[in-house]
């Protein structure tokens, strides 16, 4: 069916293939700094139900390392915080490839329509030059 199409339709049809792969890799961005979010944040939780005094190990690649409950909730603390900006950050971006995408097709479907007829259709027509 491509091959039948305007090399301009041809190009928005790519543009809204690379919006949609865009769209796949921000969701899955998304997702996962979500899961961390939600692991840091049920830790940060946990922490508060700990004695101060408790012994504390972090994970530190494949070790286990001692640490204080004053670090230990500080950087959960940060990065719960650095999270909770980065799902903002993702979410605003899944947002804006939405609102192109939609816009694209939109676009597509009136040089679709406007081509159809077989004369100029308004603005976004494929009428002749």
């Amino acid at each position: 069916m491509q091959g039948n199409l305007p090399p301009e339709a041809q190009e928005k049809i790519e543009e809204l293939q690379d919006l949609q792969e865009t769209a796949q890799q921000v969701a899955a961005q998304k997702q996962q700094a979500e899961t961390t979010l939600n692991e840091s944040q049920t830790a940060l939780d946990a922490l508060d139900d700990i004695d101060e005094d408790t012994e504390m190990y972090r994970e530190v690649g494949e070790l286990l390392v001692s640490t204080e409950y004053d670090d230990a909730y500080e950087n959960l603390e940060e990065k719960v915080e650095s999270l909770e900006v980065r799902v903002e950050q993702l979410s605003k971006q899944e947002e804006r490839v939405r609102e192109q995408f939609d816009s694209l097709q939109q676009e597509l479907q009136q040089m679709l329509q406007g081509g159809a007829g077989g004369g100029p259709m308004g603005p976004g027509g494929a009428g002749g030059a």
